[in-house]
């Protein structure tokens, strides 16, 4: 059984920083791909950035701010967040897929689901 485990977030002021992990387990981390949503009150889920072994994607709105990574050994997925906005709160998800259109970031790609993490980001 797949788990998707997040952690890291929390409450920063804009411009600060914040680094999201997920642990991963009963999956084959080291193949496939895997990514990070975020879903802010009253709005649809987003896809925000997925990384595969063919490379990485981002959402326009967080390009040269965020960056995706994993670390194979640890079965864990990372996201970098700088120069953190207050349109960036949101509850973040980490996601794995396979198999799907990793890098149009589309939910119906990903098959399994971490249960979020909060980010407020206050101006």
């Amino acid at each position: 059984q797949v788990q998707l485990v997040e952690s890291g977030g929390g409450s920063v002021q804009a411009g600060g920083s914040l680094r999201l992990s997920c642990a991963a387990s009963g999956y084959t981390y080291s193949s496939n791909y895997m990514g990070w949503f975020r879903q802010a009150p009253g709005k649809k889920r987003e896809g925000v950035a997925a990384i595969a072994s063919g490379g990485s994607r981002y959402a326009d709105s967080v390009k040269g701010r965020f960056t995706i990574s994993k670390d194979n050994a640890k079965n864990t997925l990372y996201l970098q967040m700088n120069s953190l906005k207050p349109e960036d709160t949101a509850v973040y998800y980490c996601a794995a897929g396979w198999g799907g259109r990793w890098w149009l970031l589309l939910q119906a790609d990903f098959g399994h689901w971490g249960q979020g993490t909060q980010v407020t980001v206050s101006s």
